[in-house]
């Protein structure tokens, strides 16, 4: 059986710096495929979508809510054909009412030991509308290494620099930040994965650079630690989202590699200012994670947030909007005040403003927006600022002998991510 297996491509911001990352959630469900089945993997971000492909099934994974409109015209085409088609990640679990009209099925949940009744509900001509698996979640000691041989990895450079491979230590988060929905999508459940399933994985990835994608990594303490313990032989290099805020972690972090994390940065307090501090005297860069847009946000805070921010000498950071995304407290709050201006799923990609803010109008929090990157990169342009973190991980793999030259054919070639 001929199963494709669709990434939609989504509009960049104007002034984005163009290169991808290899999507995770595909190559994760990938992996729990039957084995009869024959997966083409297409990234419509860097390949061309041909529709005249023979496929028997089509699937659709969608990460970001960006990608749901492509996503549905894509659906459409190839029903408009007579293939059937199904949609899975953790768009579609958000978007999950619309995207039904435009699908066959829809599949809501992780897919570790699902598989095998979908595809053999396909094959008697029975596949069910929804298959709903958000509160009956597998045994995460199921989740094995991710099919990353679906790839096409030549695709994966950005100027002839190998772009980092995306792993995950652990599913769901116990905290239930305000503008995320991954309480909804995961649960509220830590979860994480058996070390020994860890370590397997982690000796399957032929790429020394690597995104930790887990929520967040302080979890529990001594999970932590464990964690890094078992990656120090590995000898990667990696970047993550929070760091537990202790010595003790911090040094064991070095140790197993870390490279930078993204720290998000709420306030201009001596608290946020001594744990970067902290994280730059254990050797790991930081991108600040800066949200705008907050209640409390007024013109005047937002000016002294980014002079804040240059001065406690981030490596980097990367300003979003507000954005009220479905099964959200964000979303639930600014819908109940009838302070969401807009529902084109399109312009949900956290760089325009959907929303009447609470101190200024939206087309001021936008010029705002738009200072911010200005502001912050306008002495050190971003592209240097990522050029020294890049330096930074080559003379580390250099002094343990993990250093992979540039691919001086694919220098060339520039892709995208959400910078600017």
């Amino acid at each position: 059986m001929k199963f494709k297996l669709i990434y939609p491509k989504w509009k960049k911001l104007e002034g984005q710096t163009e290169f991808n990352l290899p999507p995770h959630g595909p190559v994760v469900m990938a992996a729990s495929l039957p084995d009869y089945v024959d997966v083409v993997f297409v990234d419509e971000n860097l390949q061309t979508l041909d529709f005249d492909d023979g496929a028997d099934f089509v699937g659709i994974s969608m990460m970001l809510t960006v990608q749901v409109r492509r996503g549905w015209e894509i659906a459409d085409e190839y029903r408009r054909r007579g293939v059937k088609v199904i949609f899975g990640g953790i768009a579609t679990m958000l978007h999950a009412e619309e995207t039904l009209t435009h699908a066959d099925s829809v599949f809501l949940g992780e897919s570790e030991g699902r598989m095998e009744e979908v595809f053999a509900d396909f094959r008697d001509g029975a596949l069910k509308q929804v298959y709903n698996y958000l509160s009956a979640r597998p045994p995460v000691d199921l989740v094995g290494p991710a099919r990353r041989s679906i790839l096409e990895r030549d695709l994966y450079y950005h100027k002839g620099i190998r772009m980092v491979d995306l792993f995950h230590a652990s599913r769901g988060c116990r905290f239930n930040c305000y503008p995320c929905a991954v309480a909804y999508l995961g649960g509220r459940e830590f979860r994480p994965r058996p070390m020994d399933r860890v370590a397997e994985e982690l000796a399957t990835i032929d790429n020394n650079r690597l995104f930790i994608v887990d929520n967040s990594l302080a979890q529990d303490t001594a999970w932590e630690m464990e964690l890094f313990r078992e990656m120090i032989p590995f000898k990667k290099k990696w970047c993550s989202h929070t760091i537990e805020d202790k010595p003790e972690v911090l040094d064991l972090a070095a140790q197993a590699g870390a490279w930078y994390v993204y720290q998000a940065v709420f306030d201009t307090s001596d608290y946020i200012r001594q744990r970067i501090k902290r994280y730059h005297d254990h050797g790991i860069a930081v991108e600040g994670t800066i949200l705008l847009g907050l209640d409390d946000h007024t013109e005047d805070s937002i000016r002294r947030l980014i002079d804040f921010l240059l001065e406690i000498e981030l490596d980097l950071a990367e300003f979003t909007v507000l954005t009220p995304f479905p099964h959200t407290k964000a979303f639930d709050d600014l819908r109940k005040q009838k302070r969401i201006l807009s529902y084109d799923w399109d312009r949900y990609n956290a760089g325009e403003v959907v929303f009447q803010p609470r101190h200024m109008a939206p087309e001021r929090l936008q010029e705002l927006f738009s200072f911010a990157w200005e502001e912050f990169y306008r002495d050190e342009p971003q592209q240097y600022k990522m050029y020294k973190l890049i330096r930074r991980v080559v003379e580390r793999e250099k002094a343990d002998n993990t250093y992979v030259p540039r691919r001086r054919d694919l220098a060339a070639k520039t892709f995208g991510r959400t910078a600017r």
